[in-house]
Formats: C-alpha cells, structure tokens, sequence
C-alpha cells in the first residue's frame, strides 16, 4: 500500500536536532467528551483543544454506527501561531456501507495554512497550537460515539536511534495469520487485492484476534464471485474501508472505523517508540503499525522494500525484536515473522512517525498512558 512517503515527506520539512528514541518528537492524542448516548443528529462542534505544543501534523479518528441512507462528514480547524483560526478542513466523509454515499476522502483543500492528504492535515510554514473537531451527520440514525485526533511535531531522526526494550519474556499474542498476497487480482475495483490491501488484511487480524468481524452471509457474495478462496473477509474489508478518492482501503480512520462497527473501541495515534508498543503488547493488545522504508532495511521483509505498508505488532521477544504478524507474506501459514527490533523501529518512526491503530473492547484497558498519546 503506497502512501508512507507522504508522511516521510512531511518529517523532512519539520527538521531539527535528533533526539533520542524515547521522545522523538512531541505527540497529544484527545478523544473530546461527547453527549451522553453520542452525537445522534445534526452538527456537533468540539471545543478548542490546546496541544501545549506547536504541532504541524494531525490525524481525526471516530466511532460511528450509519444505517442505511446515512452518513457522517468530520471536519478539523485550527489555531495558528499568530492566534487566528485556519479554515474548515474536511478529514472524511464516512458510511460504513456503500450503497448511499462513497466514503471518501477530500482533496483540493490546501491554503496558506495547511492541506489534507488522505487522512493527515499538514499545517504550512507555521505551527499550530489548538484545534477543534466537528462532526455532521446526515440521513436518519446515524451515531458518533467517540471522536478524537492525535496531533504531532515530527522532527528530523536521522541518525535514528532505537529505543530499550522493556521486556523480560517472549510474549506472543497469537494473532490470526491472513496474507494480503494470496488475494492479488481480486476485486480491481477495490485496488486489486496482493500489496494494496496490507491495511484492511491487518484490521482484519486484530478483529479476528478479538473473535469480532463481518458475518458469514456478510461476504457470502465474495465466495460467489470467487469460489473456493481463502478469507473471503480480507475482501469484504477492502470494499467497507475503501476510499473513493483515494482509490485504496489504506485510509487510516476508515479503517478504525470499519473495527469500530464490530463493537469495538479503536483510534489511530502515534507512539514515540517500541517500548510504549511493549506495554499495549503486555496488556494482550496487538497493534496495526505503519512502515515504510529504503531497500533492504528490513531483514525478512517480502520485497526489497516499501513506499508504505501496514503490519500488525503481535508481540516481542525477551530481547525485544517484534513478532509481527505480517500481511506481505506468500501464504497465512508463513504471516508470522521477527523483525529486528532497531530496522523494525526505525522504519516505523521515521516513515509514520509511530502511527497506529489501537483497536480493543472496551472491557480490556489500555495500558496506562504516560506521554498523553492514547
């Protein structure tokens, strides 16, 4: 799935003074308070939420139900660094059907303040220091219940250096193995299946890990165009996360969101490093994490390398290198791998500066947040 090096891109116009593994860079994730029940009808605008940083990057995430003939639009401004408000920017209009609107992304947005790409507002020239979100609801029956984003500084980490790991014993968490690459060719429509659906393949792992996804009749359509084929809900995920302006299921809260509809809590946020990933590990909480790197920066890796690719982190070994469960494999049975902790880090923080998708009922806790980016 190639988009990482948007977001490589955007490290190399914020460049300062490298700094070490444990605090890359400054990062705030806030899920605002909401109506009791959830936002159930017209317009919903959040107060303004200062950083305590100036921050150039951000990425909106929500929870939402639509039933049919409904659909949600999330809009983002800011503050900048001379106290004024940008303009509305619109970070995705949103069903989790198909049959009423097209879930999209929105282009052409860009000013002098900043601009959209896919997913990520990139502020231009100047910091920002607060924002708000503000959610539209459309139709009859649709429900907000969480509504949150995570905002960045990304700095200049070359030369990176990796982070100490913090664990003592191998854990495994034991993540559903499904390859994206036994899937090339299905479904043209839908971006084609193989290296294009590494997101929508590792959603579907953590949701398989949780015991929650589309039912058997929800794809039953997917073994009548395709007899016979192996995780027939790897497609029915591509359709239900695919971005119609984009032209990709790598859309990152469309993907959270797709998870959400199956009952569970999810966000898209950064980590500063491998470490706080340990805890969300030690807690039985795998993560969909997004990389990207040069070639042959990854021992073990598919291919030589990678413009942008989602994986799952699904545990650690005593020594700290990540057990991945990882869609750019040639079969399930070959999905598990273990990646070197130092290239496997490195080719998180730089690309996405740790971005991720934390997906969980809501009855399993989070592991205590002490940098305030979940």
């Amino acid at each position: 799935m190639i988009r990482g090096t948007l977001a490589a891109f955007a490290l190399a116009l914020v460049l300062a003074a490298p700094t070490s593994a444990a605090q890359q860079y400054n990062v705030s994730f806030h899920a605002f308070p909401l109506p009791k029940g959830g936002v159930t009808s017209g317009t919903w605008t959040s107060p303004w939420f200062a950083t305590g940083f100036g921050f150039s990057e951000l990425v909106a995430s929500w929870n939402a139900s639509t039933p049919a003939g409904s659909w949600i639009e999330v809009r983002m401004r800011a503050t900048t660094d001379k106290g004024t408000p940008t303009k509305w920017y619109v970070m995705g209009r949103w069903a989790y059907g198909d049959g009423d609107i097209q879930r999209t992304s929105v282009g052409g947005q860009g000013d002098a303040d900043g601009f959209v790409s896919i997913d990520t507002f990139f502020a231009k020239d100047h910091p920002l220091s607060a924002y708000q979100l503000s959610v539209t609801l459309y139709g009859t029956g649709a429900k907000v219940t969480r509504l949150g984003a995570v905002a960045s500084d990304p700095v200049n980490t070359n030369p990176y250096v990796s982070s100490a790991t913090t664990m003592t014993r191998t854990i495994d968490l034991h993540v559903p193995q499904y390859s994206q690459e036994i899937h090339a060719g299905q479904y043209p429509q839908f971006d084609g299946g193989g290296e294009a659906w590494c997101s929508p393949t590792s959603t579907s792992m953590v949701l398989a890990y949780w015991r929650k996804g589309p039912a058997p009749a929800d794809y039953a359509y997917v073994l009548s165009d395709y007899p016979g084929i192996a995780d027939p809900w790897v497609d029915y995920a591509a359709r239900y996360t695919f971005d119609y302006h984009y032209n990709g299921a790598g859309n990152w809260p469309f993907n959270t969101a797709y998870a959400a509809h199956f009952g569970l809590e999810s966000e898209v946020t950064q980590l500063h490093s491998l470490a706080e990933a340990e805890q969300f590990v030690k807690a039985g909480i795998p993560l969909v994490a997004s990389i990207a790197f040069e070639p042959n920066k990854l021992d073990g890796f598919l291919f030589r390398g990678t413009d942008g690719h989602l994986l799952v982190i699904g545990g650690f070994t005593a020594g700290g290198d990540v057990i991945s469960y990882d869609p750019a494999s040639s079969s399930d049975a070959t999905v598990r791998h273990v990646y070197d902790r130092a290239q496997f880090e490195k080719a998180w923080m730089t690309a996405t500066g740790g971005i991720v998708y934390v997906i969980h009922p809501a009855s399993v806790a989070l592991p205590t947040p002490v940098a305030g980016n979940w």
